[in-house]
């Protein structure tokens, strides 16, 4: 069983940054691949980032070059270091775990969810 809380969510102006954890429970953080995910009211759930090693990074094409995912195993810790902020970023930001090494963008693969972030950007 792996528990998960994110933080870090808040208002923030167009172009403006926010980062992003999510805290782990259990011993096993290394063992799960883990992704970033949002959600806009009235829309479905989408991939936003996944790692599973420093090497292995994923990104929806939206956020390249403006967000960057890292975790930290020695903490049960995973980052989403957002930039440039758009409006179009609103939404409630979630991370998942998945056992195993496999990144997926499809949120239906992910054993474990957190209780979301808001992330609201001003224009």
């Amino acid at each position: 069983q792996v528990q998960l809380v994110e933080s870090g969510g808040g208002l923030v102006q167009t172009g403006g940054s926010l980062r992003l954890s999510c805290v782990a429970s259990g011993r096993t953080f290394s063992s799960y691949a883990m992704g970033w995910f949002r959600q806009a009211p009235g829309k479905e759930r989408e991939f936003v980032a996944g790692i599973w090693r420093s090497d292995s990074t994923y990104y929806a094409e939206s956020v390249k070059g403006r967000f960057a995912i890292a975790r930290d195993n020695a903490k049960n810790t995973v980052y989403l270091q957002m930039n440039s902020l758009k409006p179009e970023d609103t939404a409630v930001y979630y991370c998942a775990a998945a056992l195993g090494s496999l990144v997926y963008s499809d949120y239906r693969r992910y054993d474990y969810w957190g209780q979301g972030t808001q992330v609201t950007v001003s224009s």
